[in-house]
């Protein structure tokens, strides 16, 4: 005599909540991401007449200067004779990099000279001083 199963398994994954939770997911990490921003030294830009802006924000490398003397490279101080080494690094990582060179209005300019010539040194010559708009 045979005996039949009258209950069978099913192996299925019940999916019917799956897009509530990658919704919660995705919510969740939007509102906790945080976008970084360079935050550099404490510089107050010097003011022009007439600016142009950057085309793009990613291929930019940003150099701080405050007028106590500080070098600033990416959110890390580095003394002037290390601009060199670490300018041609992102140069060949990234050779259409521009360097947005932000120097506090009080800056010596002896040292904004000595980055220019230590930038020359690493071939990066593609080169941007920043400031801020002359306001009437």
């Amino acid at each position: 005599m045979k005996f039949s199963r009258k209950t069978k398994l099913s192996s299925e994954i019940p999916t019917a909540s799956m897009p509530d939770i990658i919704f919660m997911l995705l919510i969740f990490f939007m509102v906790t991401t945080v976008l970084r921003e360079y935050s550099g030294l404490p510089v107050t830009l010097p003011r022009a007449k007439r600016i142009e802006k950057l085309k793009s924000k990613r291929h930019t490398s940003h150099i701080w200067v405050s007028k106590d003397g500080l070098i600033s490279i990416d959110d890390r101080l580095f003394t002037i004779e290390d601009i060199s080494n670490i300018m041609y690094d992102k140069r060949v990582a990234d050779p259409q990099i521009v360097v947005s060179l932000k120097a506090d209005e009080e800056a010596k300019m002896e040292q904004v000279s000595g980055i220019h010539e230590k930038l020359r040194d690493a071939d990066a010559l593609k080169l941007n001083y920043s400031t801020k708009t002359l306001v009437n």
